[in-house]
């Protein structure tokens, strides 16, 4: 019984390369049969990948974060019906699961692997907030006509480590603010070019006003004072610094105090943050992914050198004290400029200086910058400085960007003699 069940060593090895070739087969023909049903339920619409030659338009994301950013893009290119590659590096990007029928969203992998795939892209546009194209380990790909920035921030950029933007071909500026120091640094970069600059204002403040806007008219004010206090991170921040000593001080206002922590601080500065919890027990500590609702139930800002503050002053037109910090421009952009950064100008406009020696009177600080109406008009200087055309930053990106892609499709030059 045993002898008629062997099979001799040839014979298996036939059978055996018989049975992968025929699962090999079969996976290739279902494969073919699920790709043909998804084609018909989708209408034969056409949807465009990374992998696709000459794409139009491509958007890159390094990160989920500036999902804020590229929302309203994607949402105008939706609402024209124009075709649109958006390629993330963050699995679980809102992107992935949005349900757009000509915006096409596409998961490029972690690490490395997206600029892997991204140097060797066949597109006519590609439109990114990340910096340092053409610097690390991403690189220009040969077969892109246009690499485009997008800000995700109204700032001047001097924030940016060095020659972060040297290698776009154009920049879609917030304000004028901006303009200044990509020019100043071409000239002390001529080898670079002169980059197209378009302003388009900023997508990611129009949707936030926008939120604001229906918000502030269905909630009454409380009346109290609410103070936030949502700092940066690291040895030069807030709660490094002063912890202790502000939050006793805060405290003792009877003020309702909310503190937001930056998100890197609870991932990397636990020695910091939990002995300030556990002693400041009356305070609540707010750790919510999105920040909307904290600045909006807070009546006043105290941050140091956070992203937060031209969010929280130029959307929702409140005040704030900006403590005393230091930043080392030695390997940003800042480190080029012969003059004071327009942050930081812009800052001493909008906000009041918190030095360590204000603490003990620190409610009177808080109480004369809430009633102080010319911070009110120094919020308005600098949204017109650095906020263009509020409102229609979707609309302005969408129509540059389809008739970038148009112009170079048909072999014309740059609207302002880019590279």
């Amino acid at each position: 019984m045993l002898f008629l069940l062997y099979i001799d060593p040839g014979t298996g090895s036939m059978l055996f390369s018989l049975f992968i070739t025929l699962a090999a087969t079969l996976t290739f023909v279902f494969r073919a049969l699920f790709l043909k049903i998804r084609f018909v339920l989708s209408l034969g619409k056409r949807k465009e990948s990374i992998d696709s030659k000459n794409i139009p338009i491509v958007i890159f994301s390094d990160h989920k974060r500036y999902w804020n950013v590229f929302k309203p893009i994607c949402d105008e290119f939706e609402k024209r019906g124009v075709s649109l590659v958006f390629c993330t590096a963050s699995a679980d990007d809102p992107a992935l699961s949005a349900e757009y029928r000509f915006v096409r969203a596409e998961y490029l992998g972690e690490g490395n692997k997206p600029y892997a795939r991204l140097n060797m892209l066949h597109a006519d546009v590609l439109v990114a907030t990340t910096p340092n194209l053409g610097v690390f380990q991403w690189k220009r790909s040969r077969f892109v006509k246009e690499y485009v920035h997008i800000p995700h921030s109204v700032d001047e950029l001097a924030g940016y480590r060095m020659f972060s933007m040297d290698h776009y071909d154009a920049v879609l500026t917030t304000g004028r603010n901006q303009e200044g120091l990509i020019r100043a640094l071409e000239t002390m970069r001529p080898k670079t070019g002169r980059k197209e600059l378009f302003c388009v204002g900023s997508p990611a403040l129009d949707v936030l006003k926008q939120k604001w806007d229906g918000k502030k008219s269905l909630e009454p004010d409380s009346g109290g004072v609410t103070v936030l206090l949502a700092p940066s991170w690291g040895a030069g921040a807030i709660l490094s610094r002063y912890g202790k000593r502000l939050l006793s001080a805060l405290v003792k206002t009877g003020f309702r105090i909310v503190v937001r922590p930056h998100p890197q601080s609870v991932v990397s500065e636990q020695h910091v943050l939990k002995p300030l919890v556990e002693q400041f027990g009356t305070v609540e500590w707010n750790f919510d992914n999105d920040n909307f609702e904290a600045m909006c139930k807070s009546s006043i800002l105290i941050t140091d050198f956070s992203g937060i503050i031209f969010d929280y002053a130029l959307v929702f037109d409140k005040p704030l004290l900006y403590a005393e910090a230091t930043f080392d421009t030695i390997e940003y952009e800042a480190d080029w400029l012969s003059e004071t950064r327009w942050a930081l100008r812009a800052v001493e406009k909008i906000g009041v200086r918190l030095c360590e020696r204000d603490f003990d009177r620190i409610s009177d600080v808080v109480v004369k910058a809430i009633c102080d109406k010319n911070l009110s008009v120094a919020r308005d200087e600098v949204r017109r400085e650095c906020w263009g055309h509020v409102g229609k930053s979707a609309e302005l990106a969408a129509d540059w960007l389809i008739e970038k892609q148009r112009a170079l499709s048909l072999g014309q030059e740059s609207f302002e003699g880019g590279k």
